[in-house]
């Protein structure tokens, strides 16, 4: 794995927490998932206006990434509903890495390096260190059960989506695609709930819109890396989002404990030089 592609996904990896901080500190979050989902049509609209037409047997791929999408936010918008950022967002998180790594060498053939796969344990371990209190009581069941489908289903859109690009035949195809079907997202969500926008101070409706602007940055950086580099390897490191969420759950929103944030820190940062150093 190149630098330059090591630090793209890092970077896609801020954008994304940033953007679920953005729901879950949001007044109305089913709202902000619709703003969100808007925000990212503009981008796609671009990226489709400067790219050639897609291949046709990426269509069903495209399909499959939309349905499963479409799942995600909903399980991310209901697990959010139980419990704090700072337990679903690593719970959810932490076991993609593993599967990712597993189904993409068995389907792909894409096999890593022993220390690679070590340096991707560890990322899982330490990401889930955060979420060691969601497993002793701090979350109802109903919450652990929410994190790890929405665990599953970013383990699925990422084979999906990982498998779509490199079939496209141009990257910013498929991307605008998928951003642009988003608006289904939004009509799907804004339309039948008007009156909760009208009430939502302007501050909320323009940080939806921006977070869905940061969201489409994310993603669209990670599938671009994943024309480039194995998927295992992407996804572990797309996955210290989790830190940087750990880190806004602190400073926003007053969450702890602190300790165990820099244990988890350590730990996923010797899984990243491993990575590193391995791939």
């Amino acid at each position: 794995m190149s630098t330059t592609v090591f630090l793209v996904v890092l970077a896609a990896a801020l954008f994304h927490a940033v953007w679920n901080a953005l729901v879950k500190g949001a007044e109305d979050r089913t709202v902000m998932l619709g703003l969100i989902a808007l925000g990212t049509v503009p981008a796609g609209l671009i990226l489709l206006a400067v790219s050639p037409a897609l291949e046709t047997e990426v269509l069903p791929w495209l399909v499959a990434s939309m349905v499963v999408h479409w799942l995600y936010f909903w399980l991310l918008n209901n697990a959010y509903r139980l419990g704090d950022l700072s337990l679903i967002y690593p719970v959810a998180r932490g076991v993609a890495p593993v599967i990712v790594a597993l189904a993409a060498q068995i389907w792909l053939g894409e096999v890593l390096p022993i220390g690679t796969w070590a340096g991707v344990v560890l990322v899982s371990i330490g990401i889930l260190v955060l979420a060691w209190k969601a497993f002793s009581g701090a979350l109802p069941k109903a919450g652990i059960y929410a994190a790890l489908a929405v665990g599953l289903s970013i383990s699925a859109y990422t084979l999906i989506d990982g498998i779509g690009v490199r079939l496209s035949g141009h990257s910013g195809a498929y991307i605008g695609w998928l951003f642009t079907a988003e608006l289904l997202v939004a009509l799907y969500i804004l339309p039948t709930r008007m009156q909760r926008v009208r009430v939502l101070p302007a501050k909320q409706l323009v940080l939806g819109f921006a977070g869905g602007v940061v969201a489409s940055a994310a993603y669209g950086l990670v599938l671009y890396a994943k024309t480039l580099a194995p998927l295992g390897l992407v996804s572990a490191l797309r996955e210290t989002s989790v830190i940087f969420a750990a880190l806004i759950g602190v400073i926003l929103f007053h969450e702890g404990p602190r300790g165990r944030r820099i244990i988890a820190s350590i730990v996923v940062t010797a899984g990243i030089v491993m990575i590193g150093a391995t791939s």
